[in-house]
């Protein structure tokens, strides 16, 4: 075994000694806090900007956001946000687009953020068609031989 075959060698076993620890990913959270002036900002900021691994922090005082990125866990984050007795949850709205149906009972919130709703599973979102529904779809539909004659 020459240089070459000892210096492979040590470096195969340098990178299986480090193949065990996973690296963390830098993440971003988000979470809806309740605050009411600029100390409760103040307030959030320096809980959230103690999380460690925590490399930025935005307040929006105005949507009552509070956005971490970093190397962080978003269950770290919910943590330090309600230690500091503020009410506190992971962002709970998406962009209406994203949804099947925005305006059903479940996502629809009149608190959310322009062009937001809440973000439902589609399996709890439940929405009620009617018969009459059925029937102008059926009225109008590529499988009906009736349906050129109507249009």
């Amino acid at each position: 075994m020459g240089v070459a075959g000892t210096m492979e060698y040590l470096s195969e076993m340098l990178s299986k000694g480090k193949k065990g620890k996973k690296k963390k990913q830098t993440q971003t959270v988000a979470l809806k806090v309740r605050m009411d002036c600029e100390g409760c900002e103040r307030k959030v900021k320096k809980a959230l900007s103690s999380v460690k691994g925590a490399k930025s922090v935005d307040i929006d005082l105005k949507q009552q956001k509070a956005t971490v990125t970093g190397f962080v866990e978003p269950k770290q984050v919910l943590k330090a946000a309600q230690s500091t007795g503020k009410k506190s949850e992971l962002w709970p709205y998406v962009p209406y687009t994203m949804v099947a149906h925005p305006y059903v009972a479940q996502a629809y919130d009149k608190k959310a953020p322009a062009n937001h709703v809440r973000s439902v599973d589609t399996t709890t979102a439940t929405v009620s068609e009617s018969t009459v529904d059925d029937k102008f779809t059926l009225m109008f539909s590529d499988e009906n031989p009736n349906a050129c004659s109507i249009m």
